[in-house]
């Protein structure tokens, strides 16, 4: 099986994305797949969930050319962790006046071999970290919340892979938005829901993530939701995903 690589994006914090890379991600892997995690958000959100917290190398040193990316990767509970840390700030700010600035993650992660899957955790911006998040991947996987300022920031994320897949990248493409966060008693919830059926083309998992204590506190102890509490609701809903996400 050729690599698939896969941005997780939301221009928004606090919308589910490093919680639906590292889950997604441990799910994979429990269904038998070779699983990469690149932590690219500055914020080092995936890295801290994880307890990767003093590697040795980090991402922005391969960026720096410091070090190769294969040197930085990290193993944790079936998982491979590409660590980010907040050095990645200074790498951003350097990259706006590179040459081919978009493709310094392509070029580092085209040499990786051995992995099924390699899940990109964006930083909350549409930014050039983000940029080449998108001209390294195949396809792109949305976490929505449904709120109806959801509706607004989808829009402008699909503008921006429409412009990526013109400019950089013919061959991206959306593999689909995950409902994450999902309370069905909340009467908004199923309307903003049934509003994007209806309205946005892109493809809808059917599988959702509900609202799960367990999954807040899995962090807190560096472990995924499968590690911490593989009988929790969020457990089954990512395994359900993921089972969903091979299939599609």
């Amino acid at each position: 099986m050729a690599t698939t690589t896969v941005a997780v994006i939301n221009q928004k914090g606090g919308t589910g994305k490093t919680t639906t890379t590292i889950n997604l991600g441990s799910a994979l892997s429990k269904l038998g797949k070779r699983v990469l995690l690149v932590d690219l958000d500055p914020q080092g959100n995936l890295s801290y969930s994880l307890a990767v917290t003093e590697p040795k190398a980090t991402l922005a040193d391969a960026f720096l050319g410091n070090t190769t990316l294969q040197e930085v990767l990290v193993e944790k509970d079936g998982l491979w962790i590409a660590p980010g840390s907040n050095e990645l700030v200074d790498i951003e700010i350097s990259l706006v006046s590179q040459p081919e600035r978009e493709k310094f993650l392509y070029s580092m992660l085209k040499d990786l071999k051995g992995f099924d899957y390699i899940l990109i955790d964006c930083p909350p911006s549409l930014s050039v970290l983000t940029l080449n998040a998108l001209t390294a991947s195949d396809e792109v996987l949305i976490p929505l919340q449904m709120e109806v300022l959801t509706l607004q920031g989808l829009d402008q994320i699909l503008n921006t892979v429409q412009k990526i897949k013109k400019a950089f990248n013919p061959k991206l493409k959306i593999k689909g938005i995950v409902v994450v966060m999902f309370d069905m008693r909340r009467k908004l919830s199923l309307e903003v829901l049934e509003y994007l059926q209806q309205n946005v083309k892109e493809h809808i998992f059917k599988q959702s993530i509900r609202l799960n204590v367990k999954l807040a506190e899995a962090p807190s102890f560096g472990r995924s939701i499968m590690e911490y509490d593989a009988t929790s609701n969020g457990a089954k809903d990512y395994m359900a995903l993921a089972e969903e996400f091979i299939t599609r």
